[in-house]
């Protein structure tokens, strides 16, 4: 499925939903909320991403607008990385607002120093006093965790935690279930943001019971989701609709949202790459419920058979920056 294809579907999904909504006024409001694990925190349970998704705008004056039309629809929950290219459109689109609006970010290097100086620059760029959430980027295998220790990177993110300069501290990953479920169960984090969603779950049938798919024996929603909830972490959800590659007839993107929203999560982050995206996905989480386990076992096991596999290769070495 090219991206082609599968932007026309959410389109043609999201302007059905605009229409039943009746005009681009119903974009205001308010979203559900819940509360972001051990932070105590309540955020939406929808988050924008500020990615490569918020990038193809590729002008600032109409991210900034896209991001303002987000916080409008009752989105609190703002994603960016230092990498993004993003904190400075974030930081135009949240002045005045600040009290409204959990800013999370994430630093992708891997020793002490640099944290220091590149949170320094993200409070700048961000326009803030106090980062919400600093989240390690992109942890990867275990020569990457090796580094993290090595370096001391994690004790750098405990001490701006424990200096006020960030409220809480993470950990993300999209590529690595099992090193991420070990560094969650090795830190403490306050949250976890990791790619999760129906096509992802790593499981498929086999002679009359479930097994594990051979391309990649594990999941982040069976390996590293158990893990957070044990610790009472927030965790984000990404990567739900696979940045559009997964979209189709028979995975509509407001399935797909559904699917994630209803895992045992505090909010999904979601890209914002068309107005129109915007309309679907909050008309999708304002009337939410949550999907059955039978169904929700029997979509991901449709999803993931047909898009797993070109999704663990992708994701296997991806940086959203």
């Amino acid at each position: 499925m090219t991206n082609n294809i599968s932007r026309r579907t959410f389109l043609g999904t999201a302007v059905a939903s605009t229409v039943a909504a009746g005009n681009s006024a119903s974009l205001e409001g308010k979203l559900p909320t819940r509360v972001l694990g051990r932070t105590g925190v309540k955020v939406s349970v929808l988050a924008i991403g500020c990615g490569s998704r918020l990038g193809m705008y590729g002008d600032e004056e109409k991210a900034v607008e896209a991001l303002d039309m987000a916080i409008r629809s009752g989105i609190t929950y703002m994603d960016t990385a230092q990498n993004y290219g993003s904190e400075g459109w974030v930081g135009k689109a949240i002045k005045g607002r600040r009290k409204d609006v959990f800013v999370a970010t994430k630093t992708p290097v891997r020793t002490a120093d640099e944290v220091f100086r590149e949170a320094d620059k993200s409070l700048e760029r961000l326009g803030v006093d106090q980062l919400d959430l600093l989240h390690l980027h992109s942890l990867k295998g275990p020569d990457d965790l090796e580094a993290v220790e090595k370096n001391k990177v994690m004790e750098a993110l405990y001490k701006l935690r424990d200096q006020g300069i960030t409220r809480f501290i993470g950990i993300s990953s999209h590529s690595d279930p099992e090193v991420l479920a070990k560094a969650l169960e090795r830190y403490d984090v306050d949250c976890t943001q990791m790619a999760l969603n129906a096509a992802l779950q790593g499981m498929r049938n086999g002679k009359g019971k479930m097994v594990i798919n051979p391309v990649l024996s594990t999941s982040f929603e069976h390996v590293a989701l158990p893990v957070a909830k044990k610790k009472n972490l927030g965790v984000i959800a990404m990567k739900a609709f696979g940045q559009e590659d997964i979209i189709s007839p028979e995975t509509p993107p407001e399935k797909l949202l559904r699917y994630s929203l209803s895992l045992p999560v505090s909010v999904v982050t979601v890209g914002v790459p068309k107005h129109e995206y915007l309309h679907a996905n909050v008309a999708t989480a304002r009337s939410f419920t949550p999907m059955p386990p039978a169904e929700m076992k029997e979509f991901s096991h449709r999803a993931a058979a047909r898009y797993k596999m070109a999704l663990d290769r992708k994701f296997a070495s991806h940086v959203d920056a």
